[in-house]
């Protein structure tokens, strides 16, 4: 987890620790190098089971806050709502926490490039969700 002050950290929620271990390298990869914004995965259960955990999800959160809010990504539906109770409860996640609608993979590296390159928490958020409208066909 690198990346200056003033960057919007973002954290990668999947279900399995492998599966966000491996979109952060993959985003990180395709980021472009150089001093990428604070990123963190949080996948899976403290055990190294298949689920989402609130203590992963918080630890990963207050690892990349710098200040400028924190972008975080999930894969599937109870990750979406462990963020949202996070959200809800409103002192476990670092003040500015949001959760983002994005597709993850193609999320991630799109929130990582904008944050690296000084986008803020709207900007990052903004993108990722742009996501959404990469065509393959």
């Amino acid at each position: 987890m690198s990346g200056g002050p003033d960057r919007v950290g973002i954290v990668l929620v999947s279900h399995s620790a492998a599966v966000a271990d491996a979109v952060a390298e993959l985003a990180r990869g395709l980021a472009g190098g150089g001093d990428p914004a604070p990123l963190a995965a949080a996948g899976g259960t403290p055990d190294g089971g298949l689920g989402t955990s609130s203590e992963l999800i918080v630890a990963a959160a207050e690892a990349v806050d710098a200040g400028a809010g924190v972008a975080l990504l999930v894969d599937l539906g109870s990750a979406v709502l462990t963020v949202k109770a996070l959200l809800a409860e409103g002192d476990e996640l670092p003040e500015g926490a949001r959760l983002v609608d994005a597709p993850f993979v193609e999320g991630a590296v799109a929130a990582l490039v904008t944050a690296s390159a000084g986008g803020d928490l709207d900007a990052v958020a903004a993108a990722a969700s742009e996501a959404y409208g990469y065509r393959k066909v």
